[in-house]
């Protein structure tokens, strides 16, 4: 099981980055990234099985499952996971997604071999007992009490139910309290075991590590781990729904205001970060300079994509005094219709283009964020896109692929607007 398949280098413009993937005989996946000098490792499993991929009925079992594996195993406690993370001084955590869930931690780099163990203890022997999931159910139904306390969580959550419907993409990833009453211990451990396979998960690494080294260590840490794919077939989504206002006690007016996208690897897709940041994804925005710079009407003001294997969305938020909504709606709406007609500027392409090429460098410093670039990307598109590719495929965009990704996003079809807080006042 130890023996390798497809090990190699991902080529980079300046020689080549010391970045190597292999895939063990079982199908489980491994990429490490070395990094000179570094004194921590970060160590991550993408598991390519998210909120989208539950059946209706079973909506929220992902998130379930990532608070329970941490529970326990037949050799180590809840407590013994925590304090062999805490002896080291290490972080441990993990994270669910529309389309993967994610377990990772963080060690000096003289304990990286204790995260190996942990993460492959708690992905393979997690005992999902029956009173961990009565204990967690609360902690869940207590985590959405939270997150309905946050209105401008409430409008965001709530546009993307009115751009997906009751597709996958549309439900709330940690569940809804129906669902979350109702899975059963057997409904967590079968989809566990159905879908924690490993053709469906990455193991990826980065620091100061030896790639042989690290594929050994996780070759016996993984070893339990059943084979074969788990990934679960997808549809792709319907038409968008209406509008929709809830009526809330809060402060302020939140405005979720957005449309259907492009995939995530679709052509276009670096020519709409460029046109996002434009339109309100930077401090230099277009939305923060008219609605908060200039005329002080939001503290909060943004506009924001995401992409997925198949569907995409663009939103923009804002929170306001509800004396000000209608100003900040048509502002909004201004703002939107002026990009369609006019596109951007020279000036705006070539600050955007250098913003998100800084920023993706800048991040590129820190350990964690190199492991999850690594096993996100092999988790959803199956491949490393070298560092270089990707910060060519941002400066190349011009200004006929922002006219092009304008037309195809922003002005195919009215925008879907939710409006949550004292509206009925």
């Amino acid at each position: 099981m130890k023996e390798t398949e497809g090990v190699g280098a991902i080529a980079n413009d300046d020689g080549v980055m010391d970045e190597r993937v292999s895939t063990l005989s079982n199908g489980l996946t491994i990429a490490t990234d070395r990094v000179p000098g570094a004194r921590s490792v970060a160590i991550g499993v993408w598991v390519a099985v998210g909120s989208r991929d539950e059946p209706p009925e079973l909506s929220g079992v992902s998130h379930f499952l990532e608070h329970l594996l941490f529970k326990g195993t037949p050799t180590r406690s809840a407590v013994d996971i925590s304090r062999a993370v805490d002896r080291v001084g290490g972080d441990i955590n993990a994270f669910t997604s529309k389309e993967y869930t994610a377990y990772y931690c963080r060690m000096p780099r003289r304990h990286a071999g204790v995260g190996f163990e942990l993460l492959g203890d708690v992905l393979t022997a997690s005992t999902i007992a029956a009173d961990d999931v009565e204990s967690e159910r609360q902690v869940i139904l207590e985590e959405l009490a939270m997150d309905d306390d946050s209105p401008d969580d409430v409008a965001l959550r709530q546009l993307g139910r009115q751009l997906f419907g009751d597709h996958g993409l549309g439900r709330d990833t940690a569940g809804g309290r129906a669902t979350v009453r109702s899975i059963t211990p057997d409904d967590v451990r079968q989809f566990f075991g159905e879908h924690y396979r490993t053709g469906a998960t990455v193991v990826a690494a980065a620091g100061d590590i030896d790639h042989e080294h690290v594929v050994d260590r996780i070759a016996e840490a993984f070893g339990p781990m059943a084979a074969g794919d788990g990934r679960i077939a997808r549809a792709a989504p319907g038409a968008p729904e209406d509008d929709m206002t809830i009526d809330d006690d809060s402060e302020q007016i939140h405005l979720a205001i957005g449309g259907r996208s492009v995939p995530r690897e679709d052509p276009d897709r670096e020519a709409l970060d460029v046109v996002n940041h434009v339109f309100g994804g930077g401090l230099s925005s277009r939305l923060f300079d008219e609605i908060r710079e200039r005329r002080g009407l939001a503290y909060s003001v943004y506009s924001a994509t995401s992409a997925y294997a198949d569907a995409g969305a663009w939103s923009v938020y804002a929170g306001t005094m509800p004396e000000h909504a209608p100003t900040v709606r048509s502002l909004i709406g201004a703002e939107l219709d002026r990009l369609v007609a006019d596109g951007i500027t020279d000036e705006e392409l070539e600050v955007a283009a250098g913003y998100l090429v800084g920023a993706y460098e800048m991040g590129l410093e820190d350990t964690g964020a190199r492991m999850s670039r690594l096993g996100g990307m092999l988790a959803t598109m199956g491949r490393v896109r070298p560092v270089d590719e990707q910060i060519r495929r941002w400066e190349q965009v011009d200004h006929s692929a922002v006219r092009r990704v304008i037309d195809r996003v922003y002005g195919a079809a009215a925008p879907v607007t939710v409006a949550v807080g004292p509206v009925g006042s």
